[in-house]
């Protein structure tokens, strides 16, 4: 199984986007209030578990613990906020990404491999 890190800091997201250069990055944005977010959240657990991409970081924010960093993280990469959502970047820049109900094992699969 994957694991997934938790991003906290602005620190810990520039790292992690500038590590994406060498090994592509997953951003998981998730509401622990919301639940398209948690059924979006067992889609991904569910991923990590069944034979993930193994050549890929995955990491998530929390959106509303970490609320600051999720709006950085929507500047830097460009794409407006949405919450579920994942975003899969290469050298820090997005390539895919989708939200809500769109986030489901089969997607991550069909993108990720």
């Amino acid at each position: 199984m994957a694991t997934m890190t938790r991003l906290t800091t602005n620190e810990q997201l520039q790292s992690a986007l500038e590590a994406s250069g060498d090994k592509p990055l997953l951003i998981f944005k998730h509401s622990t209030r919301c639940p398209i977010s948690s059924r979006a959240n067992e889609e991904v657990m569910s991923y990590l578990k069944d034979q993930p991409n193994e050549s890929i970081e995955y990491a998530i924010i929390y959106v509303v613990e970490d609320r600051a960093l999720s709006n950085e993280a929507a500047s830097i990469v460009g794409i407006k906020h949405e919450s579920p959502q994942v975003i899969l970047l290469h050298a820090g820049k997005p390539s895919w990404h989708t939200s809500h109900s769109h986030i489901t094992s089969d997607a991550l699969k069909e993108q990720l491999h």
